[in-house]
């Protein structure tokens, strides 16, 4: 008797689902009939968190040093003229227009981005005309012409 020739097959075990899952198992049911559903996971497989887009290579070529356009200086000198004349401190004047004071020590230095809101409220305020033409003129009151 040769019992080492016959191999006895207890159990078969089932496919893992990683194994159901590669492209030749796929192909095998496919090819047997059975239904399968595929669904693309959006992002999967790859670690695109950060993509990169066409503005990215923009600012990449891009050679000049990008900086916010701030108050000229003598728009600066101006507010302080103006403030200075009217007798209020950097604080009443901020405490005036509803800002902070840091604001106004900003557009003073020539530091701050310009706010055409704000700006507006400064010439209220002090009594000169801070943009156009009429720069440092006085600022006449509404309804009244030239």
């Amino acid at each position: 008797m040769s019992d080492w020739d016959t191999v006895t097959i207890l159990k078969k075990r089932a496919p893992k689902a990683s194994a159901m899952k590669s492209e030749q198992a796929v192909n095998a049911a496919r090819r047997q009939g059975v239904a399968v559903e595929t669904q693309l996971k959006w992002g999967a497989g790859s670690n695109k968190q950060h993509v990169t887009t066409k503005n990215t290579a923009k600012l990449d070529r891009e050679t000049e040093e990008l900086k916010h356009e701030t108050i000229p200086l003598d728009m600066g000198k101006l507010i302080q003229q103006g403030r200075q004349a009217k007798g209020l401190s950097q604080k009443d004047l901020a405490t005036k227009i509803n800002e902070k004071p840091q604001v106004i020590t900003d557009y003073e230095a020539g530091r701050g981005i310009p706010n055409n809101v704000i700006i507006g409220k400064i010439e209220k305020a002090i009594g000169l005309k801070l943009r156009g033409k009429d720069r440092g003129k006085p600022l006449l009151p509404p309804g009244s012409k030239k």
